[in-house]
């Protein structure tokens, strides 16, 4: 019966760290993308100004995820912050070649800005209630807008499990072994 009640108590804890991860992941979401609109924007490729986004979302996946979601169990081995941020980094790349590949694709080659002339509408009306003049959108300048947004439905899936069995991962410790005090401060090297 203990048995039942663990694995219940599991399932519910892998839940609710996924939601964590929904959470930070949110945020992550909006970094990215507001570094990436920013640059974009004002004239930087959508490629370049997506691996910009890349480089300070992944800080913040970094700093949250390792706050918030995977905390470090503290009968388990220490992390060595660095090699959880080169991994948190790693596991992130996958996820940003594939952003990248489908970012091109509905960009360059579906155009799918061409079909979505309403959300150029809908930044006019936001913008106009604050007083900004209303601007003219191109189906490429929507593209570019929209393809990150559609990306999100891919891209987050994958980065959560690659981050929760590799990057976070931390690895039994053996039954003799001596059990650290652990200040939960992601700076510390064991």
């Amino acid at each position: 019966m203990n048995e039942g009640k663990a694995e219940k108590n599991s399932k519910a804890a892998a839940v609710i760290q996924f939601i964590k991860f929904g959470i930070v992941g949110v945020s992550n979401t909006l970094v990215n993308y507001l570094v990436y609109l920013l640059f974009f924007s004002i004239g930087v490729p959508y490629l370049i100004a997506n691996a910009l986004g890349f480089i300070v979302s992944v800080l913040n996946a970094y700093f949250w995820g390792s706050r918030f979601v995977f905390k470090e169990d503290k009968t388990k081995e220490r992390r060595v912050w660095w090699k959880v941020l080169l991994k948190t980094y790693a596991s992130y790349l996958l996820g940003f070649f594939i952003n990248s590949f489908l970012l091109w694709v509905w960009v360059d080659v579906i155009n799918v800005g061409q079909y979505c002339g309403f959300v150029g509408d809908m930044i006019n009306a936001v913008t106009g209630i604050a007083g900004i003049q209303p601007k003219e959108f191109t189906a490429g300048t929507l593209s570019g807008i929209i393809g990150p947004i559609i990306n999100i439905f891919v891209v987050v899936p994958i980065n959560f499990v690659i981050n929760k069995f590799w990057a976070y991962r931390q690895k039994k410790l053996p039954s003799d072994a001596k059990v650290s005090e652990n200040n939960d401060d992601i700076t510390s090297e064991s």
